[in-house]
């Protein structure tokens, strides 16, 4: 029983999707190689995504794209990108293609010229609806 009880206390799917709605919307994975997290501001309204190696910096590159393979297969692509060193960032107004590629497939590549990080979406889709239906709380006042 208390190998049983042990078992359970250990962490599962360390590399989960999650959702948190404070102080923006956002969601948020890590894998191996590199996180990946979108805010949303719905007082702008603004999108940020950024992606942060854990290895290694960014090659400066003249595109940036995300491919989702899986049951609604799509490839998006940007020249609008910032890239300073581990971290790559994409903002916008509109994010409707990412999030639905997250929520949709089974895997999600982004790629520049020369690099790309894979991600697994298995546990995305619920986090990528909470996502959607954010409403992030107002500012605190003084």
């Amino acid at each position: 029983m208390r190998y049983l009880c042990a078992l359970l206390l250990l962490p599962t799917e360390a590399f989960a999707w999650e959702f948190s709605s404070r102080p923006l919307c956002r969601l948020s994975h890590q894998n191996d190689s590199a996180g990946i997290v979108i805010t949303h501001d719905p007082s702008i309204p603004e999108y940020r995504l950024s992606l942060d190696l854990k290895a290694g910096a960014w090659a400066p590159s003249a595109t940036f794209g995300m491919a989702f393979e899986g049951g609604r297969a799509l490839t998006i692509g940007t020249d609008r990108h910032a890239v300073e060193g581990t971290r790559l960032s994409v903002r916008d107004r509109g994010f409707g293609n990412v999030l639905d590629g997250l929520e949709f497939n089974t895997t999600a590549t982004a790629f520049t010229e020369s690099q790309g990080v894979r991600f697994s979406l298995e546990g995305a889709a619920p986090e990528v609806r909470r996502f959607r239906s954010c409403v992030a709380p107002p500012a605190p006042t003084s």
